[in-house]
């Protein structure tokens, strides 16, 4: 059996991204994937979070949060740390924060 090797990865997106779903959609999407992490609104405006799933699904899921998002968002930018390897999950699941 393989192991697949597990990454973090942090991220931040702007845009119209609040009062639209963005975070719902966001978690379905990761849970989709099979990614664990979480996402929250920012005071500033934007949606920020943490991803961790290996790197195809994370590659994945940073295509999705830079170009798709709920139906009625409007992404201007999505920033994304570097990966960062890890030995294990530090998240159950996806969930939203608030």
């Amino acid at each position: 059996m393989s192991v697949k090797k597990l990454f973090a990865v942090n991220f931040e997106v702007f845009g119209k991204v609040q009062g639209v779903f963005f975070r719902k959609y966001t978690e379905k999407q990761a849970l989709h994937l099979g990614l664990r992490g979480w996402c929250m609104n920012t005071a500033e405006g934007t949606v920020k979070g943490q991803l961790e799933g290996s790197q195809n699904e994370l590659n994945e899921m940073k295509h999705w949060l830079r170009t798709k998002g709920s139906p009625s968002s409007r992404i201007d930018n999505a920033v994304f740390s570097e990966m960062t390897p890890i030995d294990n999950y530090t998240f159950q699941s996806f969930g939203i924060k608030r």
